[in-house]
């Protein structure tokens, strides 16, 4: 145990972007991208979107991997080592919404388990594995997600109604944006773009902007402005700490489920504090299920749970 002076070290860049259908998101990832490198052969694709990614090939000779289901997250590992082993300098995962909740997903597995909240034991720790490859990755990254997406009738400049098409809720699980550097979000169909989340200071509370080459190259400059790290132990979390990680989620999970009051679960969910976002799902589900388990009309006479 050491103390020392913060330094700013070097950085590989941890991006999103997040918007509905429509929105952008592949060409603004591979503008980014070439901002980046100035060399679409450093970049690659691991495209889940049906090919869609080779619809811009004439853009430039970027790498593309077609990812086809099922979507678990060792596959997307895989791809992410294959990029590495190529020695690609920025990966593109289009999307990392399949994972989740894609054929083969996170979702689909923990309904395949059972579906039942103990199940999560065996589903998060993969999920944790495919944030820790992104994390740890010797490329950088460029992810991006899907959202939901809302209609609304507005009123034009000209006074005219028209239905304008928002995205809402990204569709991943909840707090994969807190492990970004950054993360865009796609507003609208012009392709414009507001940061929901920057490390980097560059374009929170900014106005909404399109992304471009450009863009790319400003986040280059401050990933490169930090002194050269030459610690393994800085740079990335070892594969047997990865591991141990996994391991006290695993824990973690099954005292949830093991608490039998609001308070104890309370008091679980302040011992841990580096947990927190990432069990948030868990914690919920289970403080639904104790409160709908003390009230007694949740229940029939003959005492069986409605």
């Amino acid at each position: 145990m050491q103390l020392k002076q913060s330094q700013r070290q070097q950085v590989k860049l941890r991006l999103g972007l997040s918007g509905a259908s429509g929105f952008g998101k592949t060409k603004s990832a591979l503008l980014l991208a070439y901002g980046m490198t100035q060399e679409w052969s450093k970049i690659a694709v691991i495209d889940t979107e049906n090919s869609s990614a080779s619809l811009y090939s004439d853009l430039g000779s970027y790498n593309v991997l077609d990812l086809q289901a099922p979507y678990s997250p060792e596959r997307y590992i895989q791809a992410i080592e294959l990029c590495e082993k190529s020695e690609i300098e920025v990966i593109i995962i289009d999307s990392a919404s399949h994972e989740w909740n894609g054929s083969g997903g996170c979702l689909e597995i923990h309904e395949k388990l059972g579906g039942r909240f103990q199940d999560w034991a065996n589903v998060t720790p993969r999920h944790q594995a495919f944030i820790n490859k992104i994390l740890q990755s010797s490329c950088h990254i460029i992810t991006t997600t899907r959202r939901k997406m809302d209609y609304s009738l507005d009123i034009g400049i000209n006074g005219k109604t028209k239905v304008v098409k928002h995205g809402t809720k990204e569709i991943t699980r909840d707090g994969f944006e807190y492990e970004l550097t950054i993360n865009f979000e796609l507003v609208n169909d012009n392709h414009l773009a507001k940061a929901s989340k920057d490390r980097t200071g560059l374009f929170m509370n900014k106005p909404e902007f399109l992304i471009t080459s450009q863009t790319g190259k400003i986040i280059l400059d401050w990933c490169n402005s930090g002194i050269t790290n030459t610690s393994t132990q800085v740079t990335s979390l070892t594969s047997e700490q990865s591991y141990l990680g996994s391991k006290e989620i695993s824990k973690l999970i099954s005292k949830i489920g093991e608490c039998n009051t609001v308070a104890e679960l309370l008091a679980l969910y302040k011992q841990y504090p580096d947990y927190q976002e990432e069990l948030k799902p868990e914690y919920e589900a289970r403080k639904s299920f104790l409160i709908k388990l003390s009230n007694p009309q949740n229940f029939s006479t003959n005492g069986v749970h409605r």
